[in-house]
């Protein structure tokens, strides 16, 4: 029997996120963002957070509202800012929320790191760098690796383009991109997902994430997110 839960709303889905839970969020840009999860968590209501993701945030919508609400103390990604990231960097120079940079591939291979069990590992990107300072190095076969730890989400919050009832998720193109690697690192994994077929109608070939790595699944309608408000 599966062990994931087939919700009927975004509310129930989001349903006991602690307060200072560390929330990992997919998408690049608004390429597989969790929209309706985001929106649910925001009015759950959960504060103090940590947020891992790509960037911080587009326009007014998504992640930037969750920035927006006052709910998040600390941001972990590799683009803080953009043209649109109004929110974030209002934000930061007013010296309400902390941010932690992390070169793009060292992110997603900190959360691979996570869901598959290895302590930590080395690796060369950000030697010589500010990212690098007061961190272990070490020389490997001549060229120097700076030591990475894994980051471990209690939540997950991502979006796929279809669920079976077993929590089986297959993604849409681009909007797969971190969702494979943080539904493995978090302890709570959400999907919203556009719609659930019955078991064994998604071909198993096409399965990224299997249902073993998921624990809620809420279908959401399909629609498309414009920036409001962008200046």
């Amino acid at each position: 029997m599966s062990r994931t839960e087939l919700l009927e709303s975004v509310d129930e889905a989001v349903r006991g996120v602690a307060d200072g839970s560390t929330v990992l969020v997919g998408g690049f840009g608004f390429a597989g963002m969790p929209f309706d999860l985001i929106d649910g968590l925001i009015r759950q209501g959960a504060t103090d957070l940590t947020i891992v993701s790509n960037n911080a945030g587009n326009g007014d919508v998504g992640l930037a509202a969750l920035l927006k609400a006052g709910r998040v103390r600390k941001v972990i990604c590799s683009f803080p800012r953009q043209s649109d990231s109004y929110v974030f960097d209002e934000l930061y120079r007013a010296g309400r929320i902390d941010l932690e940079i992390v070169p793009q591939g060292n992110l997603a291979e900190r959360m691979r790191a996570a869901g598959a069990g290895i302590g930590a590992f080395y690796c060369p990107t950000g030697v010589g760098t500010p990212l690098a300072e007061g961190r272990e190095t070490r020389t490997i076969d001549g060229r120097e690796y700076v030591l990475e730890y894994p980051i471990k989400g209690d939540v997950a919050l991502i979006s796929a383009h279809r669920a079976d009832g077993m929590g089986n998720l297959v993604y849409r193109k681009t909007a797969r991109n971190f969702g494979p690697v943080m539904a493995t690192a978090a302890t709570t994994t959400i999907a919203q997902v556009g719609g659930i077929v019955a078991t064994g109608e998604l071909d198993p070939e096409a399965v990224v994430t299997p249902g073993i790595y998921v624990d809620r699944v809420v279908r959401v309608d399909d629609r498309h997110y414009t920036v409001q408000g962008a200046r």
